[in-house]
């Protein structure tokens, strides 16, 4: 029996992170980064950007560091009630919900867990939030999380078949980038050793809201640790950093958009003239590859790595498109 998709995703809402330096975390995102903190409590805060969501990134408090949650918008609680109903057809249960959700922004979910034990929200009705303005150079909200995964053909034939997104293009057979909507991407899965966050990015509005967002970056002391470029498959612009949790997190804008009837999937060769075709940004370091690949248990990394360490962070690294 083919069972069906369990919902149409329109859109990645928000990610947790979880970390052990929650208030140099906290601060970084707000003084930094340019998010704004709606709402705060012991141990968690709630940040948004621009755009319409009651929050783009949840930060908690944890003796690890990674993702805690991914969380994607559903349009109507009855398809959130479908959900759980084709979850359970699939075997799988839900770890939450369907129900209201008891958090800050609201909503009507449930949560389970992937493939590779990563915790997902589906929601609807979130809370609204009143408008910002979009002229400052901070991010719009969070547009895509790259994974890391020892078995990319299983996460994405999972998040393909139960999550109903598309493949938008491969990176040879080390990179997938999956679409929900006309975004050519919200999710990556990169073949690596192991399950971790690869990165988070978000998006600035405008290439100038781009280069602009790195100049107030400099301002505060904080340089680009790759980029500033632009990247072959996806088309956006890229420039990365770390956070003081050792996170990474990117700037990005003009994502390719995709009309679903004339889209056809390509597989990009892993090349440095197409991991940047713009040629501005150079090759990642070890240091950005080590933060990108993670440590198979959430404990920090701590670069400059040695030979070994070195040689699995460039086997993890996703650089989406550059070679390993």
């Amino acid at each position: 029996m083919t069972h069906p998709p369990i919902a149409r995703l329109r859109a990645l809402r928000s990610v947790e992170l979880l970390t052990p330096e929650f208030t140099q975390a906290t601060d970084f995102y707000e003084e930094v980064w340019g998010l704004e903190v709606v709402e705060a409590e012991p141990g968690t805060s709630w940040l948004r950007g621009t755009g319409d969501e009651h929050h783009a990134l949840q930060l908690s408090r944890a003796d690890r560091i990674g993702l805690g949650r991914l969380a994607f918008a559903v349009a109507t609680p009855a398809e959130i009630d479908e959900a759980a109903r084709r979850l359970e057809a699939r075997g799988i249960t839900p770890v939450s919900g369907p129900g209201p959700l008891d958090q800050v922004g609201g909503g009507y979910g449930l949560r389970f867990h992937d493939i590779d034990g990563r915790l997902v929200e589906l929601s609807a009705e979130t809370w609204a939030v009143t408008a910002r303005g979009r002229d400052a150079a901070v991010p719009v909200g969070v547009t895509h999380a790259v994974l890391n995964t020892p078995d990319i053909d299983a996460s994405v034939a999972f998040y393909r078949d139960v999550l109903g997104m598309r493949v938008s293009d491969w990176s040879e057979h080390q990179m997938a980038f999956l679409r929900c909507n006309a975004d050519h991407h919200c999710i990556a899965f990169n073949q690596a050793p192991w399950v971790s966050l690869n990165h988070v990015a978000y998006e600035m509005r405008s290439v100038d809201h781009f280069m602009r967002g790195l100049g107030r970056l400099r301002h505060h002391g904080v340089t680009p640790e790759w980029g500033p470029g632009r990247h072959g498959p996806g088309n956006n612009t890229f420039s990365y950093f770390t956070d003081p949790t050792g996170l990474v997190c990117e700037y990005t804008s003009e994502v390719a958009q995709v009309v679903e009837d004339a889209w056809i999937c390509k597989v990009w060769r892993r090349t440095p003239e197409l991991s940047d075709v713009w040629g501005t940004a150079g090759p990642p370091s070890p240091q950005i590859r080590a933060h990108m690949a993670g440590t198979p248990d959430g404990s920090p990394v701590v670069p400059p790595v040695d030979a070994e360490a070195h040689a699995d962070a460039d086997s993890a690294v996703d650089a989406e498109g550059v070679p390993a």
